[in-house]
């Protein structure tokens, strides 16, 4: 079948025609390449239809978001259709990650606007809590494990999702979740921090300041917090807040017990008062881990074992395990410049370029952190870094890079250190090495960015 994406026609033409819509004469293919095949959503800006990518020899699914807008005012339609650029803009910006559908092609034909990106399979929380029913604590903690490395992504990458609520978030047939509808995404700068601005997001989810426009890193954090709420109750935010005694009760329409732990972790991220509130997506992470949950499949699977010396490369870590094992640190270094480079296959040039960074393979990224880390007993590694990295501000800037540098010690006195001059030993500075970010003239924001993508 091939759906016709005239809004005046939309007439289901049979198998075998995927030129012409028989009933209008319409051309069928997007762009020459996307055949829509049924609708999935629909609204008044337009319609979602699954789609098919005739170019590739899979036809592979995807979505095709259609902006049309039905009945609406003039400022509304214009508002609108920002929104939808910006999504295609948002979704270009944070690039691939596993948990966030790619944007695949935006541009106009017949004088409407289309968005075109990846077919994320699964239900979104908000189906899986009508058809399953309410949320397990361990389910809640295995949500927020699982989506927090994705939040800490997006706002490394100066943006905030503002519109977090059960229907944006997508349990796949992995068990992954994905994070979906960046159209109320906004792109953070200082100025706009200080700047009031739209006021966009759905009611009861939205954070007091975004809710008056000046929405924050925390505002997505507040969000996620009163979505667990209602996986947990099954009952919208409206009447999980008192009003009259301007505090939550939640507890009052449990389904089931929550332990004070998980509770404290959720009470602080709906805090109203900013100050109060969780300020990044770490510091959760950070609460999570400090109470030790358990295990569970909705949690990406622990890495291998170091010595398993896995590689999606091919590429042998043997004699960089032997380095480190026995305390060889600068020769460790040397040599993890060497492996990561057959790893990006860029051995020839004997450096890296933006793009070997953002697609190095996230097993061979894994697997040189985990030998760092284990055999210094968690005192180097790219994770550790990682971790400095997000503590400093976790921004794409000069002035974080910078206070990255002091932290682990790359920068004596305002200036930065030549290889040479580093300290091989543990004695050094937590995070100090691998220092192989200046060797091959990679910018640390950029390897920083790949860690958390890969979620080390």
């Amino acid at each position: 079948m091939s759906q016709c994406l005239n809004p005046d026609c939309l007439f289901q033409n049979p198998s075998g025609y995927t030129k012409f819509c028989q009933k209008c004469g319409n051309k069928l293919l997007l762009g020459d390449r996307y055949g829509a095949q049924k609708i999935i959503g629909q609204g008044g800006f337009g319609r979602t239809f699954l789609a098919i990518d005739e170019y590739k020899p899979s036809k592979p699914p995807c979505v095709i978001k259609q902006f049309c807008p039905q009945f609406q005012g003039p400022s509304s339609i214009q508002k609108a259709a920002e929104l939808f650029e910006l999504e295609a803009v948002r979704l270009e910006q944070l690039g691939k990650h596993s948990q966030i559908p790619e944007l695949l092609a935006y541009f106009s034909q017949d004088g409407r606007q289309y968005l075109v990106q990846e077919f994320i399979d699964g239900e979104n929380l908000a189906e899986a809590l009508e058809s399953k029913g309410y949320f397990s604590e361990t389910q809640i903690r295995d949500l927020l494990n699982n989506l927090l490395p994705v939040f800490e992504f997006i706002h490394s990458r100066q943006v905030i999702h503002r519109d977090i609520k059960p229907e944006n978030i997508i349990l796949r047939q992995d068990r992954q979740l994905v994070l979906v509808d960046f159209g109320a995404a906004k792109y953070v700068t200082q100025t706009a921090l200080a700047v009031t601005g739209t006021r966009i997001g759905t009611a009861g989810y939205t954070a007091p300041e975004q809710a008056n426009g000046k929405a924050i890193h925390a505002s997505d954090i507040y969000s996620l917090g009163v979505t667990c709420l209602c996986l947990l109750t099954e009952v919208e935010p409206i009447d999980l807040f008192d009003d009259s005694e301007f505090e939550w009760v939640w507890r009052e329409h449990l389904k089931t017990s929550v332990s004070s732990e998980l509770g404290q972790i959720l009470d602080k991220m709906i805090q109203p008062a900013i100050k109060k509130r969780y300020q990044s997506a770490t510091e959760v992470l950070q609460a999570l881990a400090s109470q030790s949950p358990q295990p569970s499949p909705q949690v990406p699977p622990p890495p291998p074992p170091p010595d398993s010396l896995k590689s999606a490369r091919g590429v042998d870590y043997t004699r960089l395990r032997d380095l480190l094992a026995t305390g060889e640190w600068k020769e460790a270094d040397e040599e993890t410049l060497k492996v990561m480079l057959k790893a990006a296959r860029r051995e020839k040039e004997r450096s890296f370029n933006r793009e070997s960074i953002e697609n190095f393979p996230c097993d061979d990224l894994r697997m040189i952190d985990q030998l760092w880390v284990k055999y210094s007993q968690g005192h180097f590694g790219f994770s550790v870094q990682k971790k400095i990295w997000l503590e400093c501000g976790g921004k794409v800037d000069r002035e974080t890079e910078e206070k990255l540098g002091d932290r682990v010690g790359w920068r004596k006195r305002g200036s930065w250190l030549i290889y040479y001059e580093l300290t091989y030993n543990k004695q050094a500075q937590e995070g100090h090495l691998p220092y192989i970010v200046f060797e091959c003239n990679v910018a640390i924001s950029s390897l920083a960015l790949r860690t958390v993508s890969c979620n080390l």
